[in-house]
């Protein structure tokens, strides 16, 4: 089976910054990749609210250098909202896979069985959130992107003092040759 790929195009004050390109680990966690998958590519509308769900146009609200880097709140904007394409949120599916290493993707949460659409890319092994946030994907190109927006200055509540937005996003076709 080959897994999935989609990408994030990531810009800070409506400028370019680059693409960053994950492998969904769709043989291991088959629902929160169809969520990721959906809300990049926009294929699930709008929720009850009319608000699209994508993360087209979307921000990173949260930047702990050395840590990791937040977004996937698509409502609210902020932190504090953001839903699943399922309505809301959705039970963990798979808490096995240790968050280990740089450049991992992972559903934030706000405890047990609380996914939505917020997610982190790993920065450096996090052994304290093992068992407590489902890794569905890995950066396949473009770690450079996300270390670079991880430098970026923030406020005393780790927002990024300039606007970095998911500018374009969606799913990569595979070719076969």
């Amino acid at each position: 089976m080959v897994n999935p790929r989609c990408f994030l195009d990531f810009q800070i004050e409506g400028s370019d910054v680059g693409r960053v390109i994950f492998e969904l680990f769709e043989d291991i966690v088959p629902k929160t990749t169809e969520n990721f998958k959906a809300l990049c590519t926009g294929s699930a509308g709008v929720n009850t609210a009319g608000v699209p769900l994508t993360y087209r146009g979307s921000p990173l609200h949260r930047i702990i250098a050395g840590f990791m880097v937040q977004g996937g709140d698509f409502t609210l904007r902020n932190g504090k909202g953001g839903e699943s394409i399922y309505g809301g949120t959705f039970d963990d599916e798979n808490l096995s896979r240790e968050i280990d290493a740089e450049g991992l993707l992972v559903m934030a949460n706000r405890g047990k069985n609380t996914n939505g659409s917020q997610f982190f890319v790993s920065l450096r092994p996090c052994p304290h959130l093992n068992g407590k946030h489902v890794v569905f994907g890995r950066v396949v190109k473009g770690y450079d992107i996300i270390e670079g927006l991880s430098k970026l200055p923030t406020n005393s509540k780790d927002y990024p003092n300039q606007l970095v937005t998911i500018a374009n996003c969606g799913e990569l076709e595979l070719r076969k040759g």
